[in-house]
């Protein structure tokens, strides 16, 4: 796979989408897109509709291309919007690319024990506009890119998912957050949280390609027993949804080589347009700490990215 996308040189400070016409068509980089139903709201609760999540996806295109790039794709549709707490709308995953896929959408088979998917790769803006036409609010990757053969790479990134339970609070994340954090750094890894959009924070560790996937998943698995040792008040780390009540779930399986994480940058099917978003370490210890809508998420775009910021420190390194 190319190792640069269009997403470096391009232009994405301002919406792609003027309002306007509830369909149009636009060509970006030579490709061109029919978007339709511009004015169809997509999170009744706030009116963002779909030319703003088009237009979320073009702005941010530069920094989540970084981090999904040659990650095969795995969606999750809500082709009517997320409805309402009384009634939420119909969601549903898609590996696979589909009919309706334009033929310009790069794509990877991968093979699973059953069956084989072909999924498409965020490698170039475009690919996210066509995304934000499917109604795909989610973008979910796993923890390793994809040759173009489909054999997969070394695992690139540890990654830890923050559960709270019954009882528990995104304060509650935070706290575990913290504890997490000094245990990574105890096994030489330099840890970068973002609060998940939903209710929770993922920590991810990036790795240098040396290690296996059974390291990374045992290491991880190893990593939550500890601290589910060191903290049974507050923390659990088996799967048993009983067991999570008061306490925060460290959910170390997605490290797992068929498993998915959403994507940092990606918006969340939530009541609002919430994003997955990387944060700092002070804003973690902060007491005031909230998940991010997409209007903050774009504001964060003039500050560096943390997560990027150490993953270049690993690669001078």
């Amino acid at each position: 796979m190319a190792e640069k996308s269009d997403a470096d040189t391009a232009d994405h400070s301002e919406p792609l989408l003027e309002q306007g016409p509830r369909s149009r068509t636009v060509e970006i980089d030579g490709h061109r897109l029919r978007l339709t139903h511009l004015d169809k709201v997509m999170y009744p609760q706030t009116g963002t509709t779909k030319r703003d999540v088009i237009n979320f996806y073009w702005q941010v295109a530069p920094r989540l291309i970084a981090h999904a790039h040659d990650r095969p794709v795995t969606r999750k549709r809500w082709v009517n919007g997320v409805g309402t707490s009384e009634e939420p709308g119909e969601s549903f995953f898609q590996k696979n690319t589909g009919r309706d896929t334009p033929e310009w959408v790069p794509r990877v088979s991968i093979e699973y024990v059953r069956k084989t998917n072909e999924h498409p790769l965020v490698n170039e803006p475009a690919v996210l506009v066509w995304l934000g036409q499917t109604a795909t609010l989610e973008i979910h990757t796993p923890q390793w890119r994809a040759y173009r053969t489909g054999r997969r790479h070394r695992p690139d990134r540890l990654v830890l998912d923050l559960d709270p339970g019954e009882g528990v609070g995104l304060a509650g994340c935070a706290e575990v957050a913290l504890q997490a954090r000094e245990a990574l750094a105890d096994m030489g890894l330099d840890a970068v949280p973002v609060t998940s959009g939903s209710k929770g924070i993922h920590i991810y560790a990036p790795l240098d390609g040396s290690w296996t996937w059974r390291k990374a998943s045992d290491s991880a698995h190893e990593l939550a027993r500890s601290l589910e040792s060191e903290h049974a008040d507050r923390v659990v780390a088996t799967m048993g949804r009983a067991e999570r009540a008061g306490k925060v779930f460290i959910d170390w399986s997605q490290n797992n080589t068929n498993k998915t994480t959403v994507a940092p940058w990606s918006l969340r099917g939530r009541l609002r347009p919430t994003v997955a978003v990387p944060r700092r370490w002070e804003e973690i210890e902060d007491s005031q700490l909230r998940q991010l809508d997409h209007v903050e998420a774009l504001e964060r775009l003039s500050e560096p990215d943390p997560l990027q910021e150490v993953i270049d420190r690993l690669k001078r390194d």
